[in-house]
């Protein structure tokens, strides 16, 4: 597959996720504009149930500094609605006005403000967490001061209006008389015309960057093959293929190999050290595979629907997801999934037959549709078990101090660690480091552990139906 494809797929499946994501948040909008609005047109949350034996009750951090003027002009960011009673029998106060100067009006004035609402999936929080200020002085009368931008303050429920400013913010429950023991019930509620804007901005964005991407993806994926003629010479893995179908022929049955192909040769002589730097040789395949298994990710999932209609893994996206693989697996057999050859990895898709590490898997002409919709999460869930042993976290590790929310603290555990494949190529480095020598039974049970993970992947990436043996060997 030639280098301008890869980018073409690489870069349409990036564009891909960026315009679905776009398009999820337009919808997410969207919804909430039409269901989650009071008749007035405002966000509300549920009643918040605010208790302090101290003199007010503060929510801070309302920071408006950086917002453009025009966005201000007749209330076009969009108003905040307060409505609250007291629980106490006292008439009650609420006031907006700027941070310092309600930090210069409690000073020395003991107050507690909101930290941290907490929710459980309904609308009402179920947790609210304050921030004790301590203080020896009392305050003075709150609807005396002349720096509230809004306040209001009575008997029985109260509701305060505010067109949004530029500023930083802060909002203030106090008892009228200035008296400690603040308990009020408030619900808070936001007007915002423009989110229905942002939410149409988002789905357009998200639909021409999904168009977008597509278009780059189908043409990165039109492949370059053609079925040779009887006669003609197959191409570089085809040919291998043939060769391997043919020798199948005289082979007993009980020996068929799988139709994915993993193999590695150990290397003769290995550096007793280079071990112990290629984490960091290998980080720029580390960084390109990164994409490349975004798109492996995106094109499967367009193979996916290709499959559930057409009975066909596209062959563009076919050749680029065994070549991820193969990718995959050699920069895994150079580093520390094997470490079983000091040759730099290629930076290549193609077979590279020369290179000690090689992955082969045939192209299937038919797929099954009812397999596509079962084989990569029911039916590889026994081996999702076994690969988990070979390449998943195993082992425990203490962590400390943990904060459960309700104020108590303790020690706990966590699960961790490498896999088999890890264990045993760290010990095989040891062992080459003072014998020069790498250890053949682990190199080849690690090699068979690999080769079972590829068939795996391969199958739960839908590129095949057999269903993947459970062995090591070919």
């Amino acid at each position: 597959m030639r280098g301008g494809k890869i980018a073409l797929i690489v870069i349409g499946s990036l564009l891909g996720l960026i315009g679905l994501g776009l398009l999820a948040g337009g919808g997410f909008l969207l919804w909430a504009h039409e269901t989650q609005r009071d008749d007035q047109g405002y966000y509300t949350s549920g009643v918040l149930a605010l208790r302090t034996d101290t003199y007010a009750l503060t929510a801070e951090g309302i920071e408006l500094a950086d917002v453009p003027d025009e966005l201000f002009a007749k209330g076009r960011l969009g108003q905040i609605r307060i409505r609250g009673s007291s629980q106490n029998g006292k008439d009650v106060f609420f006031g907006i006005a700027p941070e310092t100067d309600i930090d210069a009006y409690l000073e020395n004035v003991a107050h507690d403000r909101v930290k941290d609402i907490g929710f459980t999936g309904d609308v009402s929080p179920d947790r609210i967490e304050y921030r004790r200020t301590d203080g020896t002085a009392a305050p003075a009368d709150p609807a005396a001061q002349g720096f509230w931008v809004a306040s209001v303050s009575g008997a029985g429920e109260q509701t305060l209006n505010w067109d949004v400013s530029r500023g930083d913010w802060a909002i203030v429950a106090m008892n009228a008389d200035a008296s400690a023991g603040v308990a009020v019930d408030a619900t808070v509620a936001a007007k915002a015309g423009f989110v229905i804007w942002i939410a149409v901005g988002l789905l357009a964005g998200g639909l021409v960057i999904l168009a977008i991407g597509a278009v780059l993806v189908f043409f990165g994926a039109r492949s370059d093959h053609r079925h040779p003629p009887d006669g003609a010479v197959p191409h570089d893995g085809e040919q291998a293929l043939s060769s391997l179908a043919a020798d199948e022929e005289t082979r007993a049955p009980e020996s068929h190999p799988y139709p994915v192909q993993l193999e590695g040769r150990i290397d003769d002589r290995l550096s007793r050290a280079l071990w112990l730097v290629k984490w960091l040789l290998a980080i720029p395949h580390y960084i390109v595979l990164a994409f490349l298994w975004i798109a492996f990710a995106v094109v499967t999932v367009i193979a996916f629907f290709a499959i559930l209609f057409t009975e066909r893994y596209p062959r563009g996206l076919f050749d680029f997801n065994v070549g991820v693989l193969r990718w995959t697996w050699r920069v895994a057999f150079y580093s520390y999934s094997a470490l079983g050859t000091d040759r730099y990895p290629p930076f290549s898709l193609g077979p590279e037959p020369d290179y000690p590490a090689t992955l082969e898997i045939p192209y299937p002409e038919r797929l099954s549709r009812g397999l596509v919709l079962v084989k990569w999460w029911l039916l590889a869930i026994p081996h999702y078990l076994v690969i988990g042993v070979f390449n998943g976290t195993w082992g425990f590790s203490r962590w400390g101090w943990a904060d459960w929310g309700d104020g108590n603290y303790d020690w706990g555990w966590t699960f961790w660690g490498g896999g088999l494949i890890g264990l045993l190529v760290i010990f095989a480095a040891v062992v080459l480091l003072f014998t020069a020598r790498y250890p053949r039974e682990i190199f080849d049970f690690v090699v068979g552990m690999n080769r079972w993970t590829f068939r795996v992947w391969s199958y739960v990436a839908l590129m095949r139906d057999e269903y993947p043996p459970f062995r090591l060997g070919r």
